[in-house]
């Protein structure tokens, strides 16, 4: 094991930063089978750091890495013609949460990305668990 880690230089590594996380998280999307995309419409998925103190109070987590992504809008499945247009809704990715979970090393970075993205975009949509499993199986299969 000690050869295998002397040969990475890891010196000059960082974790990838907003912006690398952002083009992951794009990636990420793309992967996602075309047919769930166009029926997502126009979704905003943002990258933060962490979720705002008053989204943590609101759901009550203490602990922010607790918290790796969060849908915030009207699911599709409890919309109305008769609502009144809101703010797009949108999907949260937090990094440093998603960071924190990745380093556990039992997923890549890309593939808990992606598991975070299409949860978030299940909720859009009221999936079941088992449809989110299919919808990651196929786009993690790209």
């Amino acid at each position: 094991m000690a050869r295998e880690l002397s040969s990475v230089d890891w010196r000059g590594m960082l974790a990838p930063n907003l912006a690398a996380f952002e083009h992951m998280a794009d990636e990420a999307w793309r992967r996602l089978p075309a047919r769930f995309r166009d029926l997502c419409g126009d979704i905003v998925v943002r990258i933060e750091d962490f979720a705002a103190d008053e989204i943590l109070d609101d759901m009550d987590i203490e602990d922010p890495f607790e918290l790796m992504g969060l849908y915030q809008g009207v699911s599709l499945d409890k919309q109305s013609v008769a609502d009144v247009p809101q703010s797009p809704n949108m999907i949260f990715l937090y990094r440093r949460s998603i960071l924190d979970h990745w380093s556990e090393g039992e997923e890549t970075l890309g593939d808990l990305i992606t598991h975070v993205l299409v949860h978030e975009v299940g909720h859009h949509f009221g999936l079941s668990d088992a449809d989110m499993d299919d919808i990651e199986d196929e786009a993690l299969s790209v």
